[in-house]
């Protein structure tokens, strides 16, 4: 089974103005960012981007913080989108179908993490040069 990347794309671009809304609301971002590591924590395998996970929902919270903000809000808002769509969005494949129900989710995740990942690499310096409190 393969995922259409540009159906992927589309659904976030689709998403955009209603992660933009949820990301000026901090307690439902903070909901959206717990209820991510949850979910997240139930899938076995996330694939080689599972160490970039916690990464991407710290690298939010900072940038919602204002703790880093030397990043573009298209990329935070492309990285809400993908929680978004992996805990509320119309799925490509239903989460009710056990084990390929996820392989969606999994896929929107690993783009936004693959699209991001300079990003994402900048953060990880700028944390380990103790910039984070």
């Amino acid at each position: 089974m393969e995922i259409d990347k540009n159906k992927i794309k589309e659904l976030l671009d689709e998403s955009s103005a209603k992660v933009e809304s949820i990301m000026k609301d901090t307690a439902a971002l903070e909901n959206i960012l717990q209820s991510a590591e949850a979910k997240l924590s139930q899938i076995p395998n996330v694939g080689q981007y599972a160490a970039k996970l916690p990464l991407m929902l710290s690298m939010i919270r900072s940038y919602i913080a204002k703790e880093y903000t030397e990043v573009s809000p298209k990329v935070v808002v492309s990285m809400v989108g993908a929680l978004v769509y992996m805990l509320k969005g119309k799925d490509l494949i239903s989460d009710k179908i056990p084990v390929i129900g996820v392989v969606d989710d999994l896929a929107v995740l690993g783009l936004a993490l693959q699209i991001n990942s300079k990003e994402l690499e900048a953060y990880s310096a700028w944390r380990e040069n103790g910039e984070v409190k």
